[in-house]
Protein backbone atom coordinates (compact mmCIF):
# COMPACT_ATOMS: atom_id res chain seq x y z
CA UNK A 1 0.00 0.00 0.00
CA UNK A 2 1.33 3.44 -0.93
CA UNK A 3 -1.89 5.46 -0.85
CA UNK A 4 -3.15 6.17 2.63
CA UNK A 5 -5.96 8.38 3.91
CA UNK A 6 -4.60 11.78 4.88
CA UNK A 7 -6.22 14.69 6.70
CA UNK A 8 -5.21 18.12 7.94
CA UNK A 9 -7.08 19.65 10.85
CA UNK A 10 -7.26 22.72 13.01
CA UNK A 11 -7.35 21.67 16.67
CA UNK A 12 -8.80 23.73 19.53
CA UNK A 13 -10.69 25.71 16.91
CA UNK A 14 -14.30 26.30 15.91
CA UNK A 15 -13.25 27.30 12.38
CA UNK A 16 -10.30 26.78 10.02
CA UNK A 17 -7.33 29.00 10.74
CA UNK A 18 -8.02 29.59 14.43
CA UNK A 19 -6.27 26.67 16.11
CA UNK A 20 -3.18 24.48 15.92
CA UNK A 21 -2.70 22.60 12.62
CA UNK A 22 -2.22 18.83 12.57
CA UNK A 23 -1.70 16.20 9.87
CA UNK A 24 -3.08 12.68 10.37
CA UNK A 25 -2.13 9.62 8.31
CA UNK A 26 -4.55 6.72 8.61
CA UNK A 27 -3.78 3.12 7.48
CA UNK A 28 -0.18 3.64 8.62
CA UNK A 29 0.74 -0.07 8.68
CA UNK A 30 3.93 -0.68 6.71
CA UNK A 31 5.47 2.72 7.43
CA UNK A 32 8.72 2.44 9.36
CA UNK A 33 10.25 5.06 11.66
CA UNK A 34 12.28 6.66 8.88
CA UNK A 35 9.25 7.00 6.62
CA UNK A 36 7.09 8.51 9.36
CA UNK A 37 9.82 11.01 10.25
CA UNK A 38 10.23 11.90 6.57
CA UNK A 39 6.50 12.51 6.16
CA UNK A 40 6.42 14.69 9.29
CA UNK A 41 9.38 16.66 7.97
CA UNK A 42 7.60 17.06 4.62
CA UNK A 43 4.30 18.32 6.10
CA UNK A 44 6.19 20.97 8.14
CA UNK A 45 3.33 21.07 10.62
CA UNK A 46 3.91 21.12 14.39
CA UNK A 47 3.03 17.42 14.54
CA UNK A 48 1.95 14.63 12.22
CA UNK A 49 0.30 11.53 13.66
CA UNK A 50 0.10 7.98 12.31
CA UNK A 51 -2.76 5.66 13.21
CA UNK A 52 -2.38 1.88 13.64
CA UNK A 53 -4.62 -0.89 14.96
CA UNK A 54 -4.34 -1.25 18.75
CA UNK A 55 -1.92 -3.78 20.20
CA UNK A 56 -3.10 -3.69 23.82
CA UNK A 57 -6.42 -4.86 25.29
CA UNK A 58 -8.81 -2.00 25.92
CA UNK A 59 -7.19 0.40 23.44
CA UNK A 60 -9.33 1.93 20.69
CA UNK A 61 -6.36 2.57 18.36
CA UNK A 62 -2.60 3.09 18.46
CA UNK A 63 -0.84 6.35 17.61
CA UNK A 64 2.68 7.56 16.81
CA UNK A 65 3.43 11.32 16.86
CA UNK A 66 6.26 13.07 15.05
CA UNK A 67 7.36 16.68 14.86
CA UNK A 68 9.45 17.65 11.82
CA UNK A 69 12.56 16.85 13.92
CA UNK A 70 11.75 13.85 16.13
CA UNK A 71 9.17 11.50 17.59
CA UNK A 72 7.05 13.05 20.33
CA UNK A 73 5.93 10.81 23.24
CA UNK A 74 2.84 12.89 24.03
CA UNK A 75 1.21 16.11 22.94
CA UNK A 76 -2.31 17.39 23.52
CA UNK A 77 -3.46 18.76 20.19
CA UNK A 78 -2.33 15.67 18.21
CA UNK A 79 -4.21 13.43 20.65
CA UNK A 80 -7.43 15.44 20.39
CA UNK A 81 -7.24 15.86 16.61
CA UNK A 82 -6.43 12.23 15.92
CA UNK A 83 -9.33 11.05 18.06
CA UNK A 84 -11.66 13.19 15.95
CA UNK A 85 -10.33 11.63 12.74
CA UNK A 86 -10.60 8.10 14.13
CA UNK A 87 -14.23 8.71 15.06
CA UNK A 88 -15.16 10.18 11.68
CA UNK A 89 -13.37 7.37 9.83
CA UNK A 90 -15.33 4.77 11.79
CA UNK A 91 -12.18 3.12 13.14
CA UNK A 92 -13.42 3.25 16.73
CA UNK A 93 -16.52 4.20 18.67
CA UNK A 94 -16.74 5.64 22.18
CA UNK A 95 -17.66 3.27 25.00
CA UNK A 96 -19.52 5.16 27.73
CA UNK A 97 -18.30 8.39 26.13
CA UNK A 98 -14.64 7.34 26.16
CA UNK A 99 -11.95 6.36 23.67
CA UNK A 100 -8.60 4.93 24.77
CA UNK A 101 -5.46 6.00 22.92
CA UNK A 102 -2.44 3.71 22.91
CA UNK A 103 0.91 5.42 22.44
CA UNK A 104 4.41 5.96 23.78
CA UNK A 105 2.91 7.60 26.89
CA UNK A 106 0.77 4.51 27.57
CA UNK A 107 -3.01 4.15 27.50
CA UNK A 108 -4.75 7.51 27.78
CA UNK A 109 -8.54 7.95 27.90
CA UNK A 110 -10.30 10.63 25.87
CA UNK A 111 -13.73 12.01 26.73
CA UNK A 112 -16.06 12.58 23.77
CA UNK A 113 -18.94 14.99 24.18
CA UNK A 114 -21.49 15.86 21.49
CA UNK A 115 -21.61 15.22 17.76
CA UNK A 116 -20.52 16.83 14.49
CA UNK A 117 -19.03 20.31 14.45
CA UNK A 118 -20.07 20.96 18.05
CA UNK A 119 -18.28 17.85 19.37
CA UNK A 120 -15.52 18.38 21.92
CA UNK A 121 -12.81 15.87 22.77
CA UNK A 122 -10.53 15.99 25.80
CA UNK A 123 -7.54 13.79 26.62
CA UNK A 124 -6.62 12.88 30.17
CA UNK A 125 -3.03 14.00 30.23
CA UNK A 126 -0.10 12.32 32.00
CA UNK A 127 0.03 13.45 35.61
CA UNK A 128 2.36 16.42 36.08
CA UNK A 129 4.61 17.09 39.06
CA UNK A 130 6.30 20.14 40.51
CA UNK A 131 10.05 19.92 39.92
CA UNK A 132 10.92 23.18 41.67
CA UNK A 133 9.76 26.71 42.38
CA UNK A 134 12.01 29.71 41.85
CA UNK A 135 12.13 33.49 42.04
CA UNK A 136 12.27 36.06 39.29
CA UNK A 137 15.84 36.78 40.34
CA UNK A 138 16.97 33.20 39.76
CA UNK A 139 20.01 33.49 37.44
CA UNK A 140 18.51 30.94 35.08
CA UNK A 141 15.30 32.97 34.72
CA UNK A 142 16.45 36.56 35.06
CA UNK A 143 17.03 37.26 31.37
CA UNK A 144 13.85 35.48 30.25
CA UNK A 145 11.64 37.34 32.75
CA UNK A 146 13.34 40.73 32.52
CA UNK A 147 10.78 43.49 32.03
CA UNK A 148 7.79 41.22 32.62
CA UNK A 149 5.49 42.27 35.50
CA UNK A 150 4.89 39.06 37.44
CA UNK A 151 1.68 37.97 39.10
CA UNK A 152 0.95 36.30 42.42
CA UNK A 153 2.32 32.79 41.90
CA UNK A 154 6.07 32.20 41.82
CA UNK A 155 7.74 30.82 38.69
CA UNK A 156 7.86 27.02 38.68
CA UNK A 157 9.31 24.18 36.67
CA UNK A 158 6.73 21.46 36.02
CA UNK A 159 7.14 18.04 34.41
CA UNK A 160 4.15 16.55 32.62
CA UNK A 161 6.08 14.35 30.22
CA UNK A 162 7.65 17.53 28.88
CA UNK A 163 9.11 20.14 31.22
CA UNK A 164 7.87 23.73 31.15
CA UNK A 165 8.78 26.79 33.16
CA UNK A 166 5.56 28.54 34.20
CA UNK A 167 5.28 32.23 35.04
CA UNK A 168 2.18 34.22 35.96
CA UNK A 169 2.04 37.79 34.64
CA UNK A 170 0.21 40.65 36.31
CA UNK A 171 -2.66 40.92 33.83
CA UNK A 172 -3.85 40.09 30.31
CA UNK A 173 -2.54 43.31 28.77
CA UNK A 174 0.98 42.68 30.04
CA UNK A 175 1.01 39.14 28.68
CA UNK A 176 -0.36 40.07 25.27
CA UNK A 177 2.19 42.89 24.95
CA UNK A 178 5.15 40.75 26.02
CA UNK A 179 8.02 40.47 23.54
CA UNK A 180 10.00 37.25 24.09
CA UNK A 181 13.78 37.27 24.38
CA UNK A 182 14.39 34.23 22.20
CA UNK A 183 18.08 33.93 23.03
CA UNK A 184 17.26 33.85 26.75
CA UNK A 185 14.38 31.40 26.29
CA UNK A 186 16.57 29.12 24.19
CA UNK A 187 19.32 29.19 26.81
CA UNK A 188 16.78 28.49 29.58
CA UNK A 189 15.33 25.52 27.69
CA UNK A 190 18.72 23.98 27.01
CA UNK A 191 20.17 24.55 30.47
CA UNK A 192 17.14 23.10 32.30
CA UNK A 193 16.14 20.43 29.74
CA UNK A 194 12.75 22.10 29.36
CA UNK A 195 10.56 23.19 26.48
CA UNK A 196 10.87 26.85 27.48
CA UNK A 197 8.49 29.32 29.10
CA UNK A 198 4.71 29.07 29.41
CA UNK A 199 3.45 32.47 30.57
CA UNK A 200 -0.14 33.04 31.70
CA UNK A 201 -2.46 35.68 33.08
CA UNK A 202 -6.03 35.98 34.32
CA UNK A 203 -8.40 37.24 31.64
CA UNK A 204 -9.94 40.69 31.77
CA UNK A 205 -13.56 40.84 32.93
CA UNK A 206 -16.22 40.09 30.32
CA UNK A 207 -14.12 37.76 28.15
CA UNK A 208 -15.39 34.42 26.86
CA UNK A 209 -12.30 32.78 28.39
CA UNK A 210 -10.80 32.65 31.87
CA UNK A 211 -7.07 32.54 31.23
CA UNK A 212 -4.64 33.77 28.57
CA UNK A 213 -1.61 31.61 27.76
CA UNK A 214 1.50 32.10 25.64
CA UNK A 215 3.91 29.18 25.23
CA UNK A 216 7.42 30.10 24.06
CA UNK A 217 9.32 27.03 22.88
CA UNK A 218 13.06 27.48 23.23
CA UNK A 219 14.50 24.18 22.00
CA UNK A 220 15.13 22.40 19.70
CA UNK A 221 13.49 25.15 17.61
CA UNK A 222 12.37 28.58 18.78
CA UNK A 223 8.73 29.53 18.18
CA UNK A 224 5.51 30.51 19.92
CA UNK A 225 3.02 27.65 20.03
CA UNK A 226 -0.39 28.44 18.58
CA UNK A 227 -2.23 26.18 21.05
CA UNK A 228 -0.63 23.60 23.32
CA UNK A 229 -2.81 21.06 25.07
CA UNK A 230 0.15 19.57 26.95
CA UNK A 231 1.54 22.91 28.17
CA UNK A 232 -1.92 23.97 29.31
CA UNK A 233 -2.42 20.67 31.12
CA UNK A 234 0.86 21.16 32.98
CA UNK A 235 -0.28 24.67 33.89
CA UNK A 236 -3.64 23.34 35.12
CA UNK A 237 -1.82 20.94 37.44
CA UNK A 238 0.25 23.84 38.82
CA UNK A 239 -2.84 25.98 39.39
CA UNK A 240 -4.62 23.09 41.08
CA UNK A 241 -1.56 22.47 43.27
CA UNK A 242 -1.85 26.07 44.48
CA UNK A 243 -5.63 26.13 44.84
CA UNK A 244 -5.69 28.81 42.13
CA UNK A 245 -7.84 27.36 39.37
CA UNK A 246 -9.95 29.93 37.49
CA UNK A 247 -13.45 29.22 36.16
CA UNK A 248 -15.93 27.05 38.03
CA UNK A 249 -15.89 23.49 39.37
CA UNK A 250 -12.41 22.78 38.02
CA UNK A 251 -13.35 23.78 34.47
CA UNK A 252 -12.03 26.82 32.61
CA UNK A 253 -11.36 28.13 29.10
CA UNK A 254 -8.02 29.33 27.72
CA UNK A 255 -7.31 31.80 24.93
CA UNK A 256 -4.03 31.13 23.12
CA UNK A 257 -2.36 31.99 19.82
CA UNK A 258 -3.73 35.44 19.08
CA UNK A 259 -0.25 36.99 19.12
CA UNK A 260 0.90 34.67 16.30
CA UNK A 261 -2.18 35.00 14.10
CA UNK A 262 -4.45 32.33 15.60
CA UNK A 263 -7.37 32.43 18.06
CA UNK A 264 -7.60 29.06 19.78
CA UNK A 265 -9.85 28.06 22.65
CA UNK A 266 -8.85 25.20 24.93
CA UNK A 267 -11.12 23.63 27.52
CA UNK A 268 -9.32 22.49 30.68
CA UNK A 269 -10.84 20.44 33.48
CA UNK A 270 -9.38 19.12 36.72
CA UNK A 271 -11.53 16.29 38.06
CA UNK A 272 -12.14 15.19 41.63
CA UNK A 273 -9.13 12.87 41.50
CA UNK A 274 -6.81 15.68 40.41
CA UNK A 275 -6.54 14.37 36.86
CA UNK A 276 -6.27 17.01 34.13
CA UNK A 277 -8.32 16.82 30.94
CA UNK A 278 -7.25 19.02 28.02
CA UNK A 279 -9.47 19.43 24.98
CA UNK A 280 -11.68 21.43 22.69
CA UNK A 281 -13.24 21.42 19.25
CA UNK A 282 -11.68 20.31 15.96
CA UNK A 283 -12.17 21.76 12.48
CA UNK A 284 -11.45 19.58 9.43
CA UNK A 285 -9.64 21.42 6.63
CA UNK A 286 -8.16 18.87 4.16
CA UNK A 287 -9.28 15.33 3.27
CA UNK A 288 -7.49 13.17 0.74
CA UNK A 289 -4.76 10.59 0.34
CA UNK A 290 -1.00 10.61 0.65
CA UNK A 291 1.08 8.50 -1.76
CA UNK A 292 4.36 7.72 -0.03
CA UNK A 293 6.55 5.05 -1.57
Amino acid sequence: MTQRRYLQLDVFADRPGAGNPLAVVLDAQGLDDNAMQAIARWTRLPETTFVFPPSQPGASYRIRMFSPRREVPFAGHPSVGTACVVLEAGLAAPVDGRLVQEGVAGLLPLAVDGEGEARTIAVRTPRARVVETASAGDPRLAATLRGLPLGALPPALMDGGRRWWLAELRDEAALRAASPDWAAIGALAESTESMGLCAFARADAGRDYDLVVRAFVGAPAQFEDAASGAANATLAAWLNHNGALPGRDGHYTVSQGREVGFDARLELRVDADGEVWSGGRVSNVVRGTIDWR
